[in-house]
């Protein structure tokens, strides 16, 4: 008897002692589970996650554009939001060709972009109201706040579909020629070369546009394929074709260029609300420093350039023969007006604004 109560009490001692083990093992395994589910919202007091953006250009790494904005303005970015949103730039076309640019960001190839507007000419009808002949501008700053507060006022639908962060123009382009340009004669029948807007002002003046990239209006120019180019100065220096013209006649109402910088919309949309008003910040300080007043730094440092060390002759028209220019390319403003018409747009109100900003920052 005494012995079979031994043999119990063992017994039980053992299974109670295999229930304070269970115990135990379970009680670690709650604790476990505890921690790994709580993990995440421990860690959502820290710094939040890295948001990486690719950005696509055509300019090349070595460009203004690049050095002097894109890289500046990204790092500004990064520290504004502190690390969290960081931009990688893919300039010289190796991620989105030139007109590609803005589509591509649009469906996200590339979460931001750099081009020109007039490089998919048609997809921003109200836009090319920037770059109309017989609007002066005297330079790139001026040209560059009467687009980014126009835009801003006018709020077209054809730039809605991404963040705009902001425009920049070139300014007035003029004519380098080989033979001096002093009066409409001068110009008649002369191969100029010129795209765009910019090719339907010559044939109104009489010239004949020749359309070409940039990057082949120096080989043309000295084998005498076209005697002249139209653009901002900045291509005397850059692009070496002070070396390859002898006159430069200032036409400040034939030219202007408009660049953007935009964003996917999904992609903005989806930042920390605190770090799009530190990229908006951001955005605003570099305009104003650096972007609107980009293609006046370089066309000074080209018109120096082209006059004292190649010695270019500057040409200056008179007003009696700046007007009877504008008068001829005239009817392309009135053509603009038509089409915004037909498209059910107040092309007159859109007009006479820019006019009446171009006025504003011309001074």
């Amino acid at each position: 008897m005494k012995k079979g109560l031994c043999k119990s009490i063992k017994l039980k001692l053992f299974a109670r002692g295999i229930l304070l083990g269970l115990l135990a093992l379970n009680l670690v395994f709650v604790t476990g589970c505890g921690q790994t589910t709580s993990a995440p919202e421990a860690s959502s007091g820290t710094k939040a996650q890295t948001v990486e953006l690719k950005l696509a250009h055509f300019f090349p790494a070595t460009h203004p554009a690049e050095k002097a904005l894109i890289q500046p303005w990204a790092k500004a970015i990064e520290t504004a939001t502190q690390g969290r949103v960081k931009i990688t730039s893919y300039p010289g076309q190796t991620l989105l060709q030139a007109d590609a640019v803005y589509d591509g960001v649009v469906n996200g190839i590339a979460d931001l972009g750099l081009s020109c507007f007039s490089y998919t000419r048609g997809s921003f009808p109200v836009l090319e109201v920037f770059e109309l002949p017989g609007i002066k501008y005297s330079n790139s700053k001026a040209a560059s706040q009467v687009a980014w507060e126009g835009i801003k006022q006018l709020n077209p639908k054809e730039v809605q579909d991404t963040k705009m962060m902001m425009v920049f123009a070139t300014g007035p382009g003029d004519l380098y020629t080989k033979a001096p340009v002093r009066t409409l004669k001068d110009l008649k029948g002369l191969e100029i070369r010129a795209t765009g807007l910019s090719a339907k002002s010559l044939t109104a003046l009489g010239a004949t546009p020749v359309a070409m990239a940039q990057s082949e209006a120096y080989e043309s120019l000295s084998k005498g394929v076209v005697k002249g180019n139209l653009g901002p100065v900045e291509v005397l220096q850059g692009w070496k074709q002070a070396e390859v013209t002898k006159y430069l006649t200032l036409t400040p109402f034939l030219y202007n260029n408009l660049f953007y910088i935009t964003m996917n919309s999904k992609k903005w949309d989806s930042l920390d609300p605190n770090d799009q008003k530190a990229i908006e910040a951001v955005n605003q300080k570099f305009f104003e420093d650096v972007a609107m007043g980009l293609w006046d730094q370089q066309n000074e440092s080209a018109l120096k350039y082209a006059v004292s060390e190649k010695g270019m002759e500057v040409i200056t028209l008179s007003q009696a023969e700046q007007d009877q220019w504008i008068s001829l390319i005239k009817p392309i403003q009135d053509d603009y007006v038509a089409q915004m018409k037909q498209k059910g747009q107040q092309g007159e109100e859109i007009l006479a604004k820019v006019k009446s900003l171009a006025d504003q920052y011309n001074k």
